[in-house]
């Protein structure tokens, strides 16, 4: 049952205005009446001419008195109802672009002017969360369109396939089994990222003592066979760098940022550098590589979704453009810093900075 709408509060802030300046009034009409009409004597005073006593001053002060107070209730009623509404002016700009907000419309936005007060305060952060709405309803819009195109290319590749052996009985099937595999690895993958991701960015989590230096060695263990495959020597070293965190989402950033060293690097001859840094207020994962200069700009995008360090390619490890993305996430719901610096000699610096657990 919906509840009933109260006083609106204009009408609260004029009755409060006006009680305030008739109370004023009746505290001085009263102060008048005790401390003036007190010293004149309620008798008749004989003299030449007549003198008015108490009696006859009430008598000519009431009518007097009500008029005044009948006054001083239509202007608190009045001023009160006009500056209350010069007051809450700003709460209705605030309120209009709230309701737009709601419909959907968050490109609206209070820009309140004047001094700075507390209105002012309130609308430039309501216009700061609008902005901040409005970027991430457009990149989760634009993260749903890209991941429906990159889901939608492996089906239809698969069925692609599919009718062309309909309509080739004499095709090698164990050529079309091995393709159908890896375009279904590759959605697998996709879909395993994509929830991942979104695991990521809920920031609920179990957290506990993780040690980096081990996770990257263990990375560097898992993943050493594909370096080799491809020509690339990986080193790994540093101090131990223990922090809070999930060990569930932890290694899986380690291993982002390694494989994507190994496999966005030099076609032969690359090499990959792991270290782990312990700072008095911080500790720091550092994944170096060598490879193809990168441009500031391009960097930037690296840590979008689908944006990939190299052109598409038929590699099994090629991904899907969310290994930085995840690595992204996983870092700010650990309230940590991804910093990327592009190498003179080619190639690319992925620094990690994590809050110690116990700062010194």
């Amino acid at each position: 049952m919906p509840r009933r709408r109260g006083m609106s509060a204009r009408l609260k802030l004029t009755l409060s205005y006006a009680g305030i300046v008739v109370v004023s009034g009746v505290l001085l009409l009263a102060a008048v009446a005790l401390y003036l009409l007190r010293y004149i004597p309620d008798v008749q005073i004989i003299a030449d001419i007549r003198v008015p006593n108490r009696s006859d001053l009430i008598r000519a002060f009431v009518p007097v008195a009500i008029a005044v107070m009948v006054a001083l209730l239509a202007i608190g009623l009045g001023g009160g109802w006009l500056l209350a509404g010069r007051m809450l002016a700003p709460l209705e700009r605030i309120s209009d672009a709230a309701r737009l907000a709601a419909q959907g419309s968050l490109s609206h936005r209070v820009r309140l002017e004047g001094p700075r007060d507390e209105f002012r305060d309130l609308a430039d952060v309501f216009d700061g969360m609008l902005e901040q709405l409005e970027a991430h309803v457009a990149e989760q819009q634009r993260f749903a369109a890209n991941a429906s195109h990159e889901l939608r290319t492996p089906l239809a590749i698969s069925q692609t396939l599919l009718e062309v052996a309909r309509d080739d009985p004499d095709r090698d099937a164990e050529e079309l089994i091995a393709r159908l595999r890896e375009v279904n690895t590759r959605a697998i993958a996709l879909t395993e990222a994509l929830l991942l991701l979104s695991r990521a960015e809920q920031r609920t989590f179990p957290r506990q003592l993780v040690d980096l230096s081990l996770l990257a060695e263990e990375a560097v263990e898992a993943l050493l066979p594909l370096a080799d495959r491809r020509g690339v020597a990986v080193e790994v070293g540093g101090a131990a760098a223990p922090m809070l965190g999930s060990s569930a989402l932890l290694p899986q950033l380690v291993t982002n940022l390694v494989l994507n060293a190994i496999v966005h690097n030099l076609p032969s001859g690359g090499a990959v550098a792991v270290r782990t840094h312990m700072m008095p207020q911080a500790v720091a994962l550092v994944v170096e590589n060598t490879g193809e200069r990168l441009s500031e700009h391009r960097i930037a995008t690296l840590v979008e979704p689908f944006q990939r360090g190299s052109e598409r390619t038929r590699d099994d490890h090629a991904g899907a453009g969310l290994g930085l993305a995840i690595v992204q996430r996983i870092t700010e719901t650990h309230g940590g810093t991804l910093v990327l610096t592009p190498r003179a000699e080619g190639g690319l610096v992925v620094t990690v900075w994590f809050p110690l657990p116990y700062p010194r």
